[in-house]
């Protein structure tokens, strides 16, 4: 055999082993699940295989032999991982949108021949659409999860043992006949009453009686939080929205009381800037968080209270009148304590029961305390009346609860005739209410006539004459 044959065997053997090694090269390549795409060290598009096309839903006919570039200007991608290569000239990752809004996870890696020139950028791609939509579930089972942890949380902060409504008087009669009735509705009510009168008990009292017992009741108290926060209170904010936002954001009142009841305490004092808001929330039944570009949808029943004089607030620029109208659907006036005096002994009671049951004390009250409790005009009105009734208990030496215990205030009333009395009558008047208070205190008229240092028989002349004989 010749020297040329020879050689010549020993080429086609080679060229036959290159074949091979580009053939089997070729079916790696194509038989490669995650996609491959290859361009020269210009960025021009040399080859890409089926799963690119697949991932990406782009067709070879359209890159092949295409600077990427021209694609990216073209709008085949929002940016290059090939063109980012060849300026950095080492492997990197980027997340890629493609033409038709396919999100891919891509990783350049340069190839550079033995002159350190850049031959060849090969891309792995991965479609990362479906992680893309898993990610976005996530995010919202998180914020779903947040939303649950902070209504759990506001729930235990504002929960307070279901006591029954105690009363006695035609007045609070009539308060909770209403509460009743609006309870199966879904209208708006605004609760009206001094500091004190238990407007949030008869929110408590709608909600529990009405459809949505189960679901969230929460309280905010619209005087008792700075404006600047209170907006991100009720509405949320989205994350980022202000300094010291929490990255992931944070859902409001009105999306944790969804199908539930939000209580606006002293809706009164809401600044006008959210009156808008809250006016919005209730008419659309949606909102915005802070920071926010979509509408969130939210049935959440209103119910709003107030001790301070709307319809006057709206007559002197203060109040929203179409706010004040939407809040208006059911009124509910809830009368002070002095004007349902007949409730005063009941409460007392239960009072009594419920802290001694607290504190695992025996006590009892005696007849002539009830009787200054009830003379008494109470600013404060049922919360004064059980701040006073615990203040008794925990400081009484004994078991009875007696007038010396009493708050200056109450149990030590001064009289005083009305402004504008004739001496005459001012003298008659006080000597009907020393006569009337010391029976009160000691029963037996005997024992006043010597206390007031009179005979008995003035004593008896001066009650039949002031009408004291049944006191």
């Amino acid at each position: 055999m010749s020297k040329d044959s020879s050689s010549t065997d020993k080429t086609a053997a080679t060229l036959t082993s290159v074949r091979e090694l580009l053939h089997e090269l070729e079916a790696i390549i194509r038989s490669s699940y995650d996609g491959m795409f290859i361009t020269d060290g210009e960025g021009v598009v040399l080859r890409l295989n089926e799963a690119y096309e697949r991932i990406t839903g782009l067709k070879a006919g359209d890159l092949l032999g295409k600077n990427m570039k021209s694609l990216v200007a073209a709008g085949y991608y929002d940016e290059s991982v090939t063109l980012l290569v060849m300026e950095k000239r080492e492997r990197l990752t980027i997340n890629q949108t493609v033409k038709n809004d396919r999100k891919i996870l891509v990783t350049g890696s340069p190839i550079f021949d033995d002159q350190g020139n850049l031959f060849r950028v090969v891309t792995n791609v991965r479609d990362i659409t479906e992680l893309a939509h898993l990610q976005n579930q996530l995010i919202q089972t998180q914020e779903k999860t947040l939303k649950y942890k902070t209504e759990l949380s506001h729930l235990r902060a504002m929960h307070i043992q279901h006591n029954e409504m105690i009363f006695r008087s035609s007045k609070m009669t009539r308060v909770i006949e209403l509460a009743m009735k609006v309870a199966d509705v879904d209208s708006t009510v605004l609760i009206h009453g001094d500091s004190g009168t238990g407007k949030e008990l008869i929110a408590k009292l709608i909600h529990k009686q009405g459809k949505s017992a189960a679901k969230p009741f929460i309280k905010i108290n619209c005087a008792a939080i700075p404006e600047q926060l209170l907006e991100s209170e009720l509405f949320g904010y989205e994350g980022g929205a202000f300094t010291g936002a929490k990255k992931e954001g944070k859902p409001g009142l009105f999306e944790l009381s969804h199908n539930g009841t939000l209580f606006l305490d002293e809706v009164g004092d809401l600044p006008l800037l959210l009156q808008v808001k809250l006016l919005r929330a209730i008419q659309e039944k949606e909102i915005m968080r802070v920071g926010g570009t979509k509408a969130i949808t939210v049935n959440t029943r209103i119910i709003a209270a107030t001790h301070r004089d709307i319809a006057r607030m709206v007559r002197e620029g203060d109040f929203r009148e179409d706010l004040y109208y939407r809040l208006m659907v059911v009124p509910i006036d809830l009368p002070p304590l002095r004007e349902r005096k007949e409730d005063i002994p009941l409460l007392t009671m239960h009072f009594i029961y419920k802290f001694n049951h607290h504190f695992g004390f025996y006590k009892r009250i005696s007849p002539q305390v009830i009787e200054k409790l009830v003379d008494y005009s109470w600013p404060g009105n049922v919360r004064e009346l059980e701040n006073v009734i615990e203040r008794m208990m925990v400081i009484a030496p004994g078991e009875e609860l007696t007038v010396k215990l009493l708050p200056e205030s109450i149990g030590n009333k001064k009289f005083l005739p009305k402004r504008g009395t004739r001496l005459k009558e001012a003298v008659e008047q006080t000597e009907a209410y020393l006569l009337a208070e010391s029976y009160k205190e000691h029963r037996s008229w005997p024992k006043v006539a010597e206390l007031l240092g009179v005979d008995r028989t003035t004593v008896f002349r001066k009650v039949v004459k002031y009408g004291l004989e049944g006191k």
